[in-house]
C-alpha cells in the first residue's frame, strides 16, 4: 500500500474527504519527524514505537575496488511493533 492508496483508506474509513485523510496523514508524518529530530520518541499503545537509534562510526569496504572507506557515526530511526499489532498479524 502506497501514501495515497493509504489516504483512500482512511478517508472512506472515517467517512471524510480524501483532502482532510490527506492533511492528516502528512500531519502525522511531520510530528513524528519532528519529535525524532528533537531526539524524542512517539508511542502508540498497542501499535509500536518510533524511536531513533546511534550508530557508531565504522570502517566499510569499497565492494568494486575493495579499498577501505570511512562510514560516519549517524542517527537512525526505528520502528518497534507493538504486541497488540505482532499478535494480529501472526
Amino acid at each position: 500500500m502506497n501514501k495515497q492508496e493509504l489516504i483512500s483508506k482512511i478517508a472512506d474509513s472515517a467517512k471524510c474527504t480524501k483532502t482532510e485523510a490527506g492533511n492528516v496523514v502528512d500531519s502525522f508524518i511531520d510530528v513524528i519527524t519532528k519529535t525524532l529530530k528533537k531526539g524524542g520518541e512517539v508511542r502508540l499503545t498497542g501499535f509500536g514505537t518510533f524511536c531513533t537509534t546511534k550508530r557508531k562510526a565504522t570502517t566499510g569496504r569499497n565492494p568494486r575496488t575493495g579499498a577501505p572507506i570511512k562510514i560516519a557515526a549517524s542517527t537512525q530511526p526505528k520502528f518497534r511493533a507493538g504486541k497488540s499489532l505482532r499478535d494480529s498479524v501472526n
